[in-house]
C-alpha cells in the first residue's frame, strides 16, 4: 500500500529535533519542557489515545493531546512534540505519560524488491540527502528535491540483479520526480522498515545506501551499521520540522 508523506494538518512548529537523555530522572523542571523525538505509533485499535515507542525503546502514553480526533495507524512513523506528565517506569507497564503538543507523520515504507518490470516506474532521478541514520529498526532519511505540482515517489530499493563482493548489503535510495518542474525546493522525511533484512544468527548488518545526487556522475554512498533492536536514538542528528507545503510524496 502506498503511504503519503503528510505534513500535519495541525500547526507545525519549527523545532530542532533533539535526542533526549532518559538516563537521568525526570524532575519537575524537565516535566514542564517540551521535547521532540521520532517514534513509532502503537495503535492496533485505531484509538485517539495510543502509545509512541521511541527509537531508544521508551514507551510513551498519550494521556493528553491537543488532537483528540487524531487516530494514527499502527506502525506509522511520526515526529512528535510532547511534554512529560509523569514517570510510569515503576509500574513496569510503560515509561511515561505525555501531553502530545504537535505531530508530523513521516512517510513510512518497506524495502522494495525491484524487478525489470518495475525498473522504470521506480525511477532514479537525482535527490539530495541532508541526513541519514538508523534508529531502532528503521533507516531514516531527511531529503530535499525540487518540484512543483506533481506527486513524487520515494523508495528504498533492493536490486538482486546487481552483485557485490564486499559482504555488505547494498540498497538504493530512489526518487521518481514524474517529470515535475523544478520550481520549488521541498524537504521531507522518510522511514524504511529494515526488519526484512534480519537473518539469524547474524545480529549486525553493514549497509551501503546508493543515492543519485545532483551534479555527480557516480552515486554517492552512505555506509551504516544496522544492529537488531539496538538503540541509536542518541546518534540521531539535529533536524527541523519541514515547513508546510502542498507537495505530496509517496
Amino acid at each position: 500500500m502506498k503511504t503519503i508523506l503528510k505534513i500535519s494538518v495541525f500547526s507545525i512548529l519549527l523545532l530542532n529535533f533533539v535526542s533526549c537523555d532518559f538516563n537521568e530522572n525526570v524532575d519537575n523542571e524537565l516535566s514542564h519542557h517540551s521535547m521532540v523525538d521520532i517514534a513509532t505509533v502503537q495503535n492496533p485499535d485505531s484509538l485517539s489515545t495510543f502509545f509512541l515507542k521511541l527509537d531508544n525503546n521508551y514507551l510513551l502514553w498519550t494521556q493528553e493531546s491537543y488532537f483528540r480526533n487524531y487516530r494514527p495507524k499502527n506502525g506509522q512513523r511520526v515526529i512528535a512534540n510532547y511534554t512529560i506528565l509523569s514517570d510510569k517506569r515503576a509500574t513496569g507497564m510503560y515509561d511515561y505519560d505525555i501531553s502530545l503538543n504537535d505531530i508530523y507523520e513521516v512517510l513510512t515504507k518497506n524495502i522494495f524488491k525491484i524487478s525489470p518490470a518495475t525498473q522504470d516506474s521506480i525511477g532514479n532521478d537525482s535527490i539530495t540527502v541532508e541526513d541519514m541514520w538508523i534508529g531502532s529498526d528503521y533507516l531514516n532519511v531527511q531529503f530535499v528535491y525540487a518540484g512543483y505540482d506533481k506527486i513524487h515517489f520515494i523508495n528504498l530499493v533492493s536490486d538482486s540483479s546487481k552483485t557485490y563482493t564486499d559482504g555488505k548489503i547494498h540498497l538504493e535510495f530512489r526518487h521518481n520526480a514524474k517529470n515535475d518542474s523544478p520550481v520549488y525546493i521541498r524537504r521531507g522525511y522518510v522511514s524504511f522498515n529494515l526488519k526484512s533484512l534480519q537473518t539469524d544468527p547474524t545480529k549486525t548488518l553493514n549497509l551501503v545506501i546508493h543515492v543519485n545526487v545532483p551534479n555527480q556522475t557516480a552515486d554517492k554512498t552512505y555506509e551504516l551499521t544496522y544492529t537488531y533492536n539496538n538503540s541509536n536514538a542518541l546518534l540521531a542528528p539535529k533536524i527541523s520540522f519541514p515547513q508546510k507545503t502542498n507537495s505530496k510524496v509517496y
